[in-house]
């Protein structure tokens, strides 16, 4: 499987660099990583005004059944407000088309997840992930 180009970001830099820096600062309760480097945003899109911008965010889980699904959407429209306060309409959606894989996870996540773990998990979590699907 190619890895996905995620997130695809379009907007303006200076209100996406915004967004980014907030995401970084939202962690999925499970893993000490944050959502932005754990690879689960698919999507940053800002249309309209630059005073008044309209933020679109498309995110996932690590698993379907994720019991935080609800909650982690809203940390992510938070984070984002508390960045653009300016921000006319935040949306947040959550999908699952493709499904999350561990080859998401940015090579700073990787090192995070590392230090944190003191092994390459990804590499772990990617052959349990291809046993599964055998």
């Amino acid at each position: 499987m190619e890895k996905p180009k995620f997130p695809v970001i379009r907007g303006p830099k200076e209100i996406i660099d915004k967004i980014i820096k907030a995401l970084k600062e939202v962690y999925d309760p499970e893993i000490p990583v944050n959502i932005y480097d754990l690879g689960l945003v698919y999507e940053i899109s800002v249309e309209g005004e630059k005073d008044k911008p309209i933020i679109h965010v498309v995110i996932t889980l690590t698993a379907v059944g994720c019991p935080v699904a609800g909650v982690l959407a809203a940390y992510v429209e938070e984070a984002i407000r508390d960045a653009v306060p300016e921000a006319q309409d935040i949306i947040v959606d959550v999908t699952f088309d493709p499904p999350w894989s561990p080859d998401f996870v940015t090579e700073e996540g990787r090192e995070m997840l590392k230090a944190v773990f003191g092994y390459d998990v990804v590499e772990q979590w990617k052959q349990q992930f291809s046993a599964r699907q055998s």
